[in-house]
């Protein structure tokens, strides 16, 4: 048997259902469907023991095609009879980490999928996304939640120092170690280590590193005793690490320890429907650390934003929104008081968008070759999403918004436009 099950249902909700359903019948796969998907309700489904979640509305293909998995990881599902442990005390900040993006959820997603387990995840993104905001929820909702959490920008400190941050030293060890230092590994003992920057670590201590990982001890700098520690390694990177593996500037076995899953961190330029959301929170965050009133934001200025390429990604909006609190002074922002920088004529902007009757091609090309010589990874998966909706607005602009006509234009099924426009919020 398969029980789908919705969220919200009159008298109670889905997960209510889903835990009542469980304490006599542990063995039947349950798949949540949702209308209002983000963060909380993912991990609270995953938590509440959910086989799958399924944002409306869906193809009829999905459904059977999640129907079989759930049948045939029917053996995985009689293991999880154990009763749920109980809500985190310790909740993901989710107002700094928010978004109705199909880019945003796919990590959300990826978080809930992880949430019962302890392994190794390598999080990869340009600077400014939010790659330490993914580590500490892939933390705060794991069964090492209650255990530390120590983060190290491994890039910030300088080589020589940066053994002895890791593994602490011995009293008498160097000059200046005038007693014992305890490392970032002991730290993080019993909890997780976030390992930011890891593609600048230098060769030597990659070393240190992989024995870490394989032997689940090391030796402080100047000791002789190995200290044995249970830590979880979640590792970021701006850059392209399989190039610097082929270029001989990291370990590739250090790589696949690390690499056991990854998680892409969007940058703003592929979520840019997130923008009004974040940058909502981000005025009234400035408010609150000015002692000033909130401000808004006029469409027309949203609008222009998400006309900007955000090479600082999400931090660089966060200072935008603080800018902007500190210099306008009426209570709405309108276009007119962004700065120039904000305008096409002063800036890069997006390189494709349905203004475009130029050679699209060789724009592609062109976004495509900058992307991954920046180090971008999963370059198709995260920007297909981005043309199918110039392609879905294309359509439905020639058909005045009537979406079964739009449907056949795209050569798509109704209830497959359908879904696309939910999950790309058009």
């Amino acid at each position: 048997a398969i029980i789908f099950s919705d969220i919200r249902m009159p008298g109670t909700d889905g997960f209510e259902f889903l835990n009542t359903l469980q304490d006599d019948h542990p063995n039947i796969p349950v798949i949540i469907m949702t209308a209002h998907s983000d963060i909380e309700t993912t991990v609270n489904a995953f938590q509440s023991g959910a086989f799958e979640y399924m944002s409306k509305p869906f193809d009829i293909k999905d459904v059977i095609e999640v129907a079989k998995r759930a049948l045939d990881q029917s053996e995985y599902l009689k293991q999880q009879t154990e009763e749920k442990e109980e809500e985190e005390e310790h909740q993901l900040s989710e107002q700094n980490f928010i978004g109705q993006s199909l880019a945003i959820q796919k990590v959300f997603h990826a978080i809930g999928r992880l949430s019962h387990t302890s392994i190794s995840v390598l999080i990869t993104g340009e600077s400014g996304t939010g790659k330490e905001l993914i580590a500490k929820a892939l933390h705060t909702h794991s069964p090492r939640a209650k255990e530390p959490f120590i983060a190290i920008n491994t890039a910030a400190i300088p080589a020589e120092l940066l053994e002895s941050e890791l593994f602490g030293h011995e009293k008498g060890a160097f000059t200046g170690a005038h007693a014992k230092r305890i490392g970032r590994f002991e730290q993080a003992n019993n909890g997780t280590l976030f390992l930011d920057e890891i593609g600048d670590m230098p060769p030597d201590l990659q070393t240190c590193l992989l024995r870490v990982l394989a032997d689940g001890a090391f030796y402080r700098v100047g000791g002789h005793t190995p200290v044995k520690v249970d830590v979880r390694i979640i590792a970021a990177t701006h850059q392209n690490l399989q190039q610097r593996v082929h270029d001989r500037l990291f370990r590739e076995d250090l790589y696949h320890r690390l690499n056991v899953i990854n998680i892409h961190s969007p940058a703003l330029r592929e979520r840019l429907e997130d923008i009004p959301l974040l940058l909502a929170y981000f005025l009234e965050k400035s408010a609150q650390e000015l002692h000033v009133e909130v401000k808004t934001c006029s469409e027309e200025a949203i609008q222009q934003l998400q006309k900007y390429a955000w090479n600082g990604n999400v931090r660089q909006l966060e200072n935008t929104a603080r800018w902007l609190t500190v210099m306008v002074a009426s209570n709405e922002i309108t276009k007119e008081d962004l700065a120039d920088e904000f305008f096409p004529s002063n800036t890069q902007t997006m390189p494709i968008t349905m203004d475009d009757d130029k050679n699209w091609e060789q724009a592609l090309t062109n976004y495509a070759t900058d992307c991954l010589q920046n180090g971008t990874t999963r370059l198709l998966d995260d920007t297909t999403p981005r043309y199918e909706a110039i392609m879905i607005k294309a359509a439905l602009k020639q058909t005045d918004g009537k979406k079964k006509e739009a449907a056949e234009l795209l050569g798509l099924g109704r209830n497959t436009l359908a879904r696309k426009m939910k999950e790309l919020s058009i």
